[in-house]
């Protein structure tokens, strides 16, 4: 039994190489390739299990899911305004055509991403320097990316690969750009607000000019009206002392010398220098004269 146990198991474990080199499963997530001695002879694109010649043939796998290609330090790109903006973008990308894929960059992930970072970054370029700051920063910043990633993925499809998305994840400027723009938004600031300052000004003279023009038409106004209710009350009083001098002349004239007396004498410190004979001093003089 020891005899035959040893090769039988030597047979085995013979067999069990034979059918793992022979064997190979590919993921639904991978492509898989078979070489002949360094030679393509088989892509395998199915999940599943599959087979091969053992040992003169072996196989490789690569990712066929969405891979991302992500900028580690922001680009400085110049617009048409030759102005400098630092861009951090990534590009989302995967294999599509496996075969080519290896023939083009020997199946070097890393050296697929470099000639599609150059690739993007030359069509960012391209784009940017086609348009404003504005423009790039909010009106055209999608068509930027679309467009970007259309001549990117006509590069990448020489050497089998897709481009999915190119995004523009952000766009700022550089320190010394930013002050200086921070500088003419100060100084635009301020001339606007210096020319406001000035119609508002101009417009309170306006205003001001306009409520004196009103106030002395109102006065004059008032004065011409209150002069013409003078004018009717002082010909009302003419005619009543018209009337009054009519009726009992020297009575009225008597009535009105004492109103000249009370307006003269009203303080002790008052001095008249007139003639004794004076006709201001006519009933004074008849006072005791007993004329009634």
């Amino acid at each position: 039994m020891m005899r035959f146990g040893a090769p039988l198991f030597a047979a085995l474990v013979a067999l069990i190489l034979v059918l793992t080199q022979t064997l190979y499963t590919v993921d639904q997530r991978q492509y898989a390739i078979v070489f002949q001695l360094g030679e393509i002879v088989k892509v395998t694109d199915v999940p599943g299990l599959h087979g091969k010649l053992p040992f003169v043939q072996n196989v490789k796998y690569f990712d066929r899911r969405i891979l991302t290609l992500d900028s580690p330090e922001p680009e400085r790109i110049t617009t048409s305004e030759k102005k400098n903006v630092l861009v951090d973008s990534f590009v989302k990308w995967r294999i599509k055509n496996v075969r080519q894929y290896y023939v083009s960059v020997a199946g070097d992930e890393e050296q697929a991403k470099r000639r599609l970072s150059q690739t993007v970054n030359s069509m960012l370029r391209e784009e940017f320097g086609r348009r404003t700051i504005h423009d790039v920063v909010s009106g055209e910043r999608d068509r930027v990316m679309e467009a970007a990633r259309k001549k990117a993925d006509q590069d990448g499809d020489k050497i089998g690969v897709e481009i999915v998305d190119v995004r523009v994840s952000r766009v700022d400027l550089p320190q010394e750009v930013s002050e200086s723009i921070y500088r003419r938004m100060e100084a635009e600031r301020k001339r606007v607000a210096n020319e406001l300052r000035s119609l508002g000004f101009a417009e309170s003279e306006r205003i001001r000019a306009d409520a004196d023009k009103q106030s002395e038409i109102i006065r004059a106004d008032a004065y011409k009206q209150a002069q013409e209710i003078k004018g009717a009350g002082d010909a009302k009083a003419s005619a009543i002392y018209a009337a009054a001098y009519g009726q009992n002349p020297e009575f009225y004239a008597f009535y009105r010398s004492l109103e000249a007396y009370k307006s003269s004498f009203k303080s002790k410190n008052d001095v008249l220098v007139l003639e004794p004979t004076s006709e201001f001093f006519k009933y004074l003089r008849s006072a005791g004269s007993g004329r009634k």
